[in-house]
């Protein structure tokens, strides 16, 4: 079942301790710290991302990681990613458990909406089928990891918040593993 309005988010402080819940729209519009996630892909040298459709409630048309949502209230961060992967990629539940990397904090402000986010990202090293759904993006591909290193450089306004940030720390934790 794809997050939806009415889905109630945990609200977080900086350290990621939960300090309450609320409905997504109401958290975005009131600006309150929240959990999310972000999964990237990798395989064979190549990264998989995804463009956002252009009616997501924000960053619409933007390049952005293979999945990323909130974890609903009571819900386990790992079961949320489960879920998602499944409603996004089309990735079966159970076939795909991607590792923690890191966690940090953004903020991004989109016409009376907001993201403040603590960000929780994970990897993983990906080579089975994916299908892509249509609700969530517009376009997608898998991406040689020197090309999205130039594109983020040359070109960040293609890409999204919380992705600009995440990504050269994934790509830094990518190089270091293959050396």
């Amino acid at each position: 079942m794809e997050t939806n309005a009415n889905d109630r988010l945990i609200w977080v402080d900086i350290f990621d301790n939960e300090i309450g819940q609320g409905e997504k729209m109401i958290t975005h519009v009131e600006e309150h710290l929240h959990r999310a996630f972000s999964v990237f892909l990798v395989y064979d040298n190549k990264m998989f991302i995804q463009r956002r459709n252009l009616e997501k409630y924000h960053s619409g048309g933007l390049w952005a990681n293979a999945c990323c949502s909130h974890p609903r209230s009571g819900e386990l961060l790992g079961d949320a990613i489960q879920r998602r992967m499944e409603d996004e990629l089309g990735i079966p539940q159970g076939s795909c458990y991607p590792e923690e990397l890191f966690g940090f904090t953004y903020y991004a402000r989109y016409d009376g909406l907001s993201e403040y986010e603590y960000d929780h990202v994970f990897l993983s090293d990906y080579h089975g089928p994916i299908v892509p759904n249509a609700d969530e993006m517009m376009d997608s591909k898998w991406i040689e990891l020197d090309e999205l290193q130039r594109q983020l450089q040359e070109h960040p306004e293609n890409f999204s918040a919380w992705f600009l940030i995440a990504a050269p720390k994934v790509l830094a934790i990518i190089k270091n593993r293959t050396e």
